[in-house]
């Protein structure tokens, strides 16, 4: 089910920005490095308006990493009004203390996000590669090269980070299937997460 914008923050966006009828922010969670990714999009064409990372290595605490997710993504949303997050769900993995801290870095964006009021969508991390590229099993290298070609990227203007084009593939996979009957897991609210997720909070 596609999600309908607020018509309100197309008229309090920046300057710059007014013109987009839909902006999407897209994010690749992670501890150590957190990638984000924002298109606009004007006449069903996107466009991208941001792109990079939020490096947390040089945090020793995990609490304090968590911190830092929770102002930077807050910190977009207040500079960019999205009308919706797609972020990339966890994948399961042997280290369960990783997925466990994966897991928050994840929560922490999304009620980053919740608190005003933002839609979010979650894609499992094949899903996005498919979408892009057309095979679930593509590299981080082949996704960022199709986003490069497909939304006009300069080479010299792609972050060093795969993150960032992995975050920014998160909110393009959200551009197409958007349109298409809703499959993934989709949240109104900070009240509505609880609901459908009540063994995530305690």
């Amino acid at each position: 089910m596609a999600m309908t914008p607020d018509p309100q923050n197309a008229k309090t966006r920046s300057a710059g920005l007014e013109r987009f009828k839909r902006v999407i922010l897209g994010i690749d969670p992670g501890t150590n490095v957190m990638g984000y990714g924002l298109i606009g999009i004007e006449q069903k064409n996107p466009e991208v308006i941001a792109l990079g990372v939020i490096k947390l290595d040089k945090f020793e605490s995990h609490y304090l990493r968590l911190h830092r997710i929770y102002t930077r993504v807050l910190s977009l949303v207040e500079s960019y009004l999205p009308d919706e997050l797609a972020i990339e769900a966890p994948f399961f993995g042997k280290n369960v203390q990783s997925m466990l801290k994966l897991g928050r870095a994840q929560g922490v964006a999304m009620a980053a996000a919740l608190s005003r009021d933002v839609p979010i969508t979650e894609y499992e991390p094949r899903k996005i590669k498919m979408a892009i590229t057309g095979n679930g099993a593509a590299s981080k290298e082949q996704v960022q090269e199709m986003l490069r070609r497909t939304l006009k990227i300069p080479r010299e203007q792609l972050p060093e980070q795969l993150d960032a084009t992995d975050a920014l593939a998160a909110a393009m996979c959200h551009f197409y299937e958007s349109s298409r009957p809703a499959i993934q897991k989709t949240y109104s609210s900070w009240k509505d997460f609880v609901a459908k997720n009540p063994g995530k909070v305690r």
